[in-house]
């Protein structure tokens, strides 16, 4: 019986794994190289919006919530969601433009193409790790260590799986129709407000709060939402949600590794 063509590829990248580990931070330093802060320039911006949202909407205008949202602190919850969607949207991007941006190295060595969106959310990944810890550190205080934060592992390690098989699913797609990169770019930007990340989801009408649960990020938002505002383990919508973007993902990344398997170097 033949390996289907994710698990053909997920083992020819686990086969590879130490020249993702090199790759990858060859990416993150590349990604900086020639500026005088180098890496630093990675947090600046995630570091300034969070700044940002604080000092505007907790400390100037003391902005609050009302009853039902999972903290009456605006900005407090602002970050809890932005954070993560700001991970997520670097992430999708980076390794969906991972193929397209590696063409000429596909073309002229024979090494498995899931390395190049793999390195791409894996250097994604290791900018945004640091500032997830200091986010989950800054918030745990507030609920005296709840048994709850041991959910947030399992939500960090999904939502790297969720990065990767979509940017992998999507890096296809890009190769094969380059105006996919433009698609979801516009998708990104307006998917924030299809979320629970600028506001409670209860704030939505009843009769289409349903329509959050197209935005993939809408489980992991409201579980880090859970843990981090309220001490609480996330509810089964979240883990369910969770597993379900992930088949999906797979799904669709088997779909086109399928199809794309002797044509993918032909589009790049």
């Amino acid at each position: 019986m033949s390996m289907s063509a994710l698990a053909t590829e997920a083992v020819a990248l686990w086969r590879a794994r130490a020249l993702c580990a090199v790759l990858t931070r060859r990416e993150v330093t590349a990604r900086y190289a020639g500026t005088a802060l180098g890496v630093v320039w990675a947090y600046v911006q995630p570091l300034l919006t969070i700044a940002a949202y604080y000092l505007v909407f907790d400390v100037v205008f003391a902005m609050r919530l009302g009853d039902g949202a999972p903290t009456r602190a605006v900005g407090a919850y602002l970050i809890v969601g932005m954070l993560p969607w700001m991970a997520f949207c670097d992430a999708l991007m980076r390794g969906m433009a991972s193929l397209v941006e590696a063409g000429s190295v596909l073309q002229k060595n024979a090494l498995p193409p899931m390395l190049f969106p793999a390195r791409a959310v894996l250097a994604s990944g290791l900018v945004f790790a640091p500032l997830l810890v200091l986010l989950v550190l800054a918030y745990t205080p507030r609920h005296h260590f709840s048994a709850a934060l041991l959910a947030l592992p399992a939500l960090l390690l999904l939502q790297w799986l969720l990065c990767t098989l979509w940017g992998a699913a999507l890096a296809v797609l890009a190769a094969a129709l380059r105006d996919t990169m433009q698609v979801v770019g516009f998708a990104l930007s307006i998917g924030i407000f299809l979320s629970p990340v600028l506001f409670p989801a209860h704030m939505f009408p009843a009769d289409w709060r349903w329509m959050l649960w197209i935005n993939p990020m809408t489980a992991w938002v409201s579980g880090f939402q859970a843990v981090l505002l309220q001490g609480a383990w996330p509810d089964w919508p979240v883990w369910a949600g969770c597993l379900a973007w992930l088949a999906a993902g797979a799904a669709l990344l088997e779909l086109v590794l399928r199809r794309s398997r002797d044509q993918l170097v032909d589009w790049l």
